[in-house]
């Protein structure tokens, strides 16, 4: 019983110290919208991977075996910034593709903790995402779905990296690119 009475203590401040320090969370944001088109002129808007025109912010586009498992692809983005995704899957009948961000440049580079940290261009960390565009009897239907953790992993992260930047810049790159998906569609 003694023992017990001695052990107690240890364990339930070791589970309260494990249940105060925690990581980043999962955090999952989807978009949609709908484009009065046909499905398929809106497929054919954003269909090949080698192609993100049609979003705001990317000045150019590169991809090394097009709509291909594995295809490796690097946005150029308009302010000097670059990120580089791969294609997880892509199927043309279901006008639908998965890919996930494999890299980033740096925004800037900020201390932290007493150390210097590097501030992706997107806010986030292990990023994948689904595009979707489903036919609504004459107009379409696009679904932006992703899931992220914030870009700093350890606890304590910075007003940069928290998941407060993650959501607001996640949510600005859905936002804009399907209203401008729609203003290009509906043309």
């Amino acid at each position: 019983m003694k023992k017990i009475a001695t052990v107690l203590p240890v364990l339930l401040a070791f589970f309260a110290a494990t249940a105060y320090a925690h990581g980043p969370v999962r955090q999952k944001m989807d978009e949609e919208i709908t484009i009065n088109a046909p499905a398929a002129t809106v497929w054919g808007l954003i269909k090949n991977f080698d192609d993100m025109s049609w979003l705001p912010g990317v000045k150019s586009t590169s991809a090394t075996q097009g709509n291909n498992k594995g295809s490796i692809r690097v946005l150029t983005l308009q302010d000097g910034g670059s990120i580089t995704e791969e294609l997880k899957k892509y199927d043309d009948k279901k006008m639908t593709y998965s890919y996930k961000i494999t890299e980033m440049s740096t925004a800037k580079t900020i201390s932290h903790a007493g150390a210097e940290e590097k501030v992706p261009v997107l806010p986030v960390d292990n990023y994948s995402a689904t595009l979707q565009v489903e036919d609504q009897g004459g107009s379409a239907l696009v679904t932006w779905k992703t899931a992220y953790y914030r870009a700093y992993t350890n606890n304590n992260p910075p007003e940069e990296m928290n998941e407060e930047a993650a959501n607001a810049a996640v949510k600005r790159v859905l936002t804009s690119g399907l209203a401008n998906l729609k203003t290009l569609a509906e043309k």
